[in-house]
Order: structure tokens, then C-alpha cells, then sequence
């Protein structure tokens, strides 16, 4: 008996979703609960699970189609079982080579990681651009599926092309090479993420009067810090002790001394408020998502890190929750862990304001007369002018480079 697959209710607000991949095909096995389809909204990527287990049925959308909650996406045959797949038998006389891959054991039903069906378009696109073979790269997302992560490490590690056969040609194979070079085009839909961040991105220009001050860091007391304290750290609360725990308490407490930063419009009011609740910008395999680190102010450097590990483990897992990514008075945004020198970031709306982050590098300066070399890290505070006043953002750039130099304010509250 057919049992159909709803899209799930996906959160306050959101109506729809796009279908972005399929992780079961028609004929596959699937359990009960075990995830079969991939819908991204508009903040996040939902996995759909199976309502019984049987085997997968026809699929009613395809991939890239814009899907109602509610709506029918695919049939599972409860109960059924998956067709046994036979092997084509091989001439004797023919050897099968060594770089040929072992066969799927008999009793794995689900696609591979690597299989055509299995790749979102973002990774074939990746894949395209780097000319690998999907068939080479190891999976580390679930089921063994084959990340924009995995791509670009398998990208890293992809051996030079071989020489070019002397005396191939008499131009060095450069014609030939002229003649045969492809020049291949892919279009692929935006996704529902991409577009809404696009469109929010896009109306923060247009309606915030945008403006981005600048001030520099030393890194010095807070790497020394790091370095003295990092095993205990880690010992004690389970959690590696990095630089985001810093910079988010200090931030908090400049917030304080600086409300206008932490506040937003709406309509013809500000809105003021007493709390913190940081939007922190974290890896996941679809891109970057921005959850929240509600109450800020009230947790320590090492409930910090707590959240911010939490966020980043299941932002890979895809698990974070449509609630999570809800919200936020004040973003940091760390394009350091890029390589990003300095950058104007595009404030959040409806925030008012989003601190940049960026790469510590060593740099020469000036301390009590003399010429020292510091690890260094530009600060960059994109605020919105109609809001917080050029004094303001500065004076919470000067707060917040103040404690970073000398974290015991930030335990002292100074």
C-alpha cells in the first residue's frame, strides 16, 4: 500500500520550500523516519523522513521545484521490499582493472554518495569547476554523501596534470590544446536561501543609510591567553577555547555602554533592547547560517564557546532548528577564518549594525617609541546612520578593541 509524503510544517511563517535533492530513488529501500528528501527554505535545509518503511515510490516534484507545505512530493510502498540487483556476468578472458572501485555489497539498497542522484547541484557545479570524478571523492555527509566540503579538499589534493608527450607537436600542443579545450556553460536555479539572502541583502542597501568604520586590534593578551589556558579549557568544559568567546562577551558589554548599536527601527520608533542576542555566521555543507546565541550578556566565555560548538556541529548535520536562526539584535560576522584582510559587511535587517571580523597577521607598530612587531586584526562596524551616529560607532569599536587588548575587563566588567 502507497503512503504519501507530505511537506512537513517548516516553521512560523514559512509557507514553502525547494526541493533540493533527493536521497532516496525510486526502488530504494528506506526505514521509518530515515531521511528522503532534502527541502530548503529560507533559512535552513529540512530533510523530509520517511512515514513508514518500505520502499520509495515514484517522486511527485523534481528537483529545483518550489513545493507548499503540505503538499504531495512522493509515494512509499510500505512494507515492500527492494528489487535484488543482479550483477551483469564478465567475459573470463577479461581482467578487471585496479583502479576499478569494488562493488557495492548486495545488501547496501541506498544510492551512493557519489552517484549522480545523490549530488545537489551545488556540488555537481563544484565538481564541474575543478574537472574531478565524483567517483574518487570520499562522502563525509550523511548516508556518504559528497559535500562542497569534500569537493574542495579533493580539489586541494588533486595530483598536476601529466607533461604533455614530447614531440606531440611541433607548437608545443598549445593549437591542439586551443582546438580541444571545452568551454562548457551550466545554469542552476539559485536556491530558496540564496535568493532570500540576495533579496534581504539587496533591501538592507536600499533602505539602511549604510556606513562602515574601521579600527585595528592587538591580538597579543588574548593569544597569550589562549595559549596559557586552552588544555584546562578544554578539560574542564569539553570545549576548544577559541577567539569568537572574546569577542562576543566583549561585544555584549560594549553593547551596553552603546545601546544604539543594539537597537533597530520600526516604522517611525526605536526599539531599544536590554538583552543580547548575537547572530554568529557558521559553516554548514548548503553555505553559511547565521543561528543565534540568545542572552548573551548572561553567559560566560565558556557557555559561548558551548553554543557556538553546538551551532556548528549541527549546522554540518543539519539539524539546527528553524527557531535557532530566528531573531538576533547584533550579528559578528568572521571572514578571518577566510583569509579575509578587511571587508565592509552589509548590516542584518532588522539590526542596525554587524561587526567584521578578520585575519590576525603580524604587523609592525609603534609601541612606547619603538617599532614592534604585533599580531594584528582589522575591526569593521557596518552601522546603519540613521539610527547610530559616527560617534557612537566608534566609541563601540574603541570599547570593544579596549577589552580584546585587555581581557581581565572582560572579566571584571570595566
Amino acid at each position: 500500500m502507497a503512503t504519501e509524503v507530505l511537506v512537513p510544517t517548516l516553521g512560523e511563517s514559512i509557507t514553502e520550500a525547494t526541493l533540493g535533492e533527493w536521497l532516496k530513488q525510486p526502488g530504494d529501500a528506506v526505514a521509518v523516519d530515515e531521511p528522503i528528501a532534502s527541502l530548503e527554505t529560507d533559512k535552513v535545509s529540512v530533510e523530509v523522513p520517511s512515514p513508514v518503511a518500505g520502499v520509495m515510490g515514484d517522486h511527485a516534484v523534481k528537483v529545483g521545484d518550489t513545493v507548499q507545505v503540505g503538499a504531495l512530493i512522493a509515494t512509499v510502498d510500505a512494507g515492500g521490499s527492494a528489487p535484488a540487483k543482479t550483477e551483469a556476468p564478465q567475459p573470463a578472458a577479461t581482467a578487471t582493472p585496479a583502479s576499478a572501485p569494488a562493488p557495492a555489497p548486495a545488501a547496501a539498497e541506498a544510492p551512493s554518495g557519489d552517484s549522480p542522484a545523490a549530488l545537489s547541484p551545488s556540488v555537481r557545479r563544484a565538481i564541474l569547476e575543478h574537472g574531478l570524478d565524483p567517483s574518487t571523492i570520499k562522502g563525509t555527509g550523511k548516508d556518504g554523501r559528497i559535500t562542497k566540503e569534500d569537493v574542495a579538499s579533493a580539489a586541494q589534493n588533486k595530483p598536476a596534470a601529466a607533461p604533455a608527450v614530447a614531440g606531440a607537436s611541433s607548437d608545443g600542443g598549445q593549437a591542439a590544446a586551443g582546438r580541444g579545450s571545452s568551454r562548457n556553460e551550466e545554469r542552476v536555479k539559485m536556491t530558496r536561501l540564496r535568493q532570500t539572502i540576495a533579496k534581504r541583502l539587496k533591501e538592507a542597501q536600499n533602505t539602511a543609510a549604510m556606513l562602515t568604520t574601521f579600527n585595528d586590534v592587538d591580538m597579543t593578551a588574548v593569544i597569550e591567553a589562549r595559549a596559557k589556558y586552552k588544555d584546562l579549557f578544554e578539560k574542564k568544559h569539553g570545549v576548544r577555547l577559541g577567539f569568537m568567546g572574546f569577542f562576543v562577551k566583549a561585544a555584549t558589554m560594549a553593547l551596553k555602554d552603546i545601546p544604539a548599536v543594539n537597537a533597530s527601527i520600526e516604522g517611525d520608533e526605536i526599539v531599544y533592547h536590554d538583552y543580547a542576542d548575537i547572530s554568529v555566521a557558521v559553516s554548514a555543507p548548503n553555505g553559511l547560517v547565521v543561528p543565534v546565541i540568545r542572552d548573551a550578556q548572561n553567559l560566560t566565555v565558556a557557555g559561548i564557546e558551548k553554543t557556538i560548538g553546538d551551532f556548528g556541529k549541527r549546522a554540518k548535520d543539519g539539524t539546527l532548528k528553524m527557531d535557532e536562526m530566528k531573531g538576533g539584535t547584533f550579528t559578528i560576522s568572521n571572514g578571518g577564518v577566510f583569509g579575509s584582510l578587511m571587508s565592509t559587511p552589509i548590516i542584518n535587517p532588522p539590526q542596525s549594525a554587524v561587526l567584521g571580523l578578520h585575519r590576525i597577521e603580524e604587523r609592525p607598530v609603534v609601541r612606547d617609541g619603538q617599532v614592534v612587531v604585533r599580531p594584528m586584526m582589522y575591526l569593521a562596524l557596518s552601522y546603519d546612520h540613521r539610527l547610530i551616529d559616527g560617534r557612537e560607532a566608534v566609541t563601540f569599536l574603541v570599547a570593544l578593541k579596549n577589552a580584546i587588548e585587555d581581557p581581565t575587563r572582560v572579566l571584571i566588567d570595566l
